[in-house]
């Protein structure tokens, strides 16, 4: 077995081999929008091992490199013979063709990235119900030249003669579009297709199956054993806690680390929530003036990180300890933070797995290793947007499901430059008013985010007959579906004027609001 797949968790349906695509993770999520289980493995990953873990299905992700190319990424050939269905989209549809003996070149004339209207010759298996003329997402600079002995065209495009191809006998498939995004209008229907006619996968990958077994697994894993888990707040560690509350209940502690940099009343409703209305063991951990004082004078926000990361560490092994003693520590590792640790990545240039850096401060990542704690992780392989599901059916109310995500050094990285408690106190007023009236316009759960920047710089402004010179703040709203890319949300220009004159009016020692319209990329959704 890989690294991927510990003892006791579900083997997947449907393995997506990694190319070092940016949207094989996507593939995972569309998969399993269908209610199969699927998990993003390595493209090194042996036939042997696919045949021992017995997946349905392989799909074969796309990827940054030329399957022509020396060093080119290739997977065990052995697969092609191992009786499993394949589906392999763009880089994966020409490795295909190139280990079965076609040919790939580069694409003659024009490369097609973009929208393209799909033809379809062969509406049968892997294209039934696949409308001819519906748009496919195009995204590839090389081409098939030559089928494979034995596979057939299925459709094309105007500008890519070979779009979609097949070896029925084998249940071998290939696209060169990328039937994931949702530019591709009816690429669920070609996932369908495969999941469950070419793969025969039963529908059984729901939350309430997710929700007994991993309570199951955790029981089996934890036994009578004492769990410590670091709460935020947060969806993650908010849904963690209420399954294992659920799973272990009285041998659950809870450490909340109030940093100082949270956003206002945030503190005293968590406390509120989870000790005294559902009754979850939460020590309430007072760190405000010891977090502040680290950050006297500096300014540079990869310092900011780095020193609220290591205090948190700080904080958290010596409560553990007056705390404890604990044999586990529970934490909410998502499946996006597994595959990144995992090195799935690939350098087109040399083909050689690429371990990806996750993001610092991430829940307590790094924490001392002397401190012997087993990891308790019961939500490593869900996406995002399962965890709030699971999190809804466990009982926790919209307020915390669907909140906007929060960084984990919170309003320390919102204020530039140095953080001060005056700043912060101005900040935590400023964004409550951005997230009220966005509330209050109905149009909190269609942005991903809204809040408040404060910027180390005085402007002039006029108040009364007196002349101030004061801090602006910053409104920063965004929309996205998954954080990796977003824009600028057009929010009505009524709610804007009624932020701007409550935070002028209502704010002490701020004078000026502005809006920022950047998108991502180029900018970053937080502005340190």
């Amino acid at each position: 077995m890989t690294a991927l797949i510990s003892e006791g968790e579900r083997n997947p349906a449907i393995v997506i081999l990694d190319f070092g695509s940016q949207y094989s993770e996507l593939i995972a999520r569309r998969v399993r929008e269908t209610e199969v289980y699927s998990l993003v493995m390595s493209y090194t990953t042996s036939a042997e091992e696919l045949r021992l873990l017995g997946p349905k299905g392989i799909i074969l992700s796309g990827g940054p490199g030329s399957v022509y190319e020396e060093g080119a990424p290739y997977c065990d050939p052995e697969i092609w013979n191992l009786g499993i269905p394949v589906l392999g989209v763009c880089y994966g549809m020409q490795l295909m063709v190139h280990q079965l003996g076609g040919t790939v070149e580069p694409a003659t004339g024009k490369a097609e990235y973009g929208k393209a209207p799909l033809e379809v010759s062969d509406p049968t298996a892997l294209l039934t119900n696949v409308l001819s003329g519906s748009t496919m997402w195009m995204s590839h600079g090389d081409a098939v030249k030559e089928l494979p002995k034995g596979f057939v065209r299925l459709a094309h495009t105007s500008n890519t003669p070979e779009a979609a191809i097949a070896l029925h006998e084998k249940s071998l498939y290939g696209v060169q579009f990328h039937p994931e995004v949702v530019h591709s209008s009816q690429g669920m229907v070609l996932i369908r297709n495969f999941v469950y006619s070419i793969c025969s996968c039963e529908p059984n990958w729901t939350t309430n199956t997710f929700i007994d077994e991993a309570i199951s697994q955790v029981q089996q894993q934890v036994g009578d054993k004492k769990v410590l888990l670091a709460l935020s707040g947060g969806v993650d560690s908010s849904t963690l806690a209420f399954l294992l509350n659920k799973a272990i209940g009285s041998q659950l502690t809870c450490m909340f680390i109030d940093q100082g940099f949270m956003r206002k009343g945030e503190p005293e409703f968590l406390m509120s929530f989870f000790d005294e209305k559902f009754h979850i063991n939460v020590q309430y951990i007072n760190a405000r003036e010891r977090f502040i004082s680290k950050l006297k004078g500096i300014v540079d926000p990869e310092e900011k990180r780095k020193i609220i990361g290591t205090e948190f560490i700080r904080v958290f092994e010596e409560e553990s300890l007056r705390l404890g003693p604990f044999d586990y520590l529970a934490q909410g590792t998502l499946y996006p933070d597994v595959i990144e640790s995992s090195g799935t990545n690939i350098d087109p240039k040399t083909g050689d797995r690429i371990a990806v850096k996750i993001k610092s401060h991430h829940n307590v990542g790094g924490l001392p290793k002397d401190l012997q704690f087993k990891l308790v992780e019961p939500l490593r392989n869900l996406f995002k947007d399962e965890v709030r599901k699971v999190g809804k059916s466990l009982g926790l109310p919209n307020e915390i499901v669907r909140r906007h995500p929060f960084p984990g050094p919170g309003l320390a990285i919102r204020i530039l430059g140095e953080v001060t408690n005056e700043k912060l106190n101005c900040l935590r007023d400023a964004d409550l008013i951005v997230r009220e009236e966005i509330s209050n316009a109905g149009l909190y759960h269609e942005i991903w985010q809204a809040f408040a920047v404060l910027l180390p710089v005085y402007s002039v402004g006029v108040m009364g007959d007196q002349r101030t010179y004061a801090w602006p703040i910053v409104v920063r709203c965004i929309s996205s579906e998954d954080g990796m890319t977003a824009d600028w949300s057009r929010l009505p220009y009524e709610t804007l004027e009624i932020i701007s004159n409550r935070i002028v009016n209502e704010v002490k020692g701020v004078n000026r609001v502005v809006l920022d319209i950047t998108s991502k990329p180029p900018g970053t959704i937080e502005w340190e």
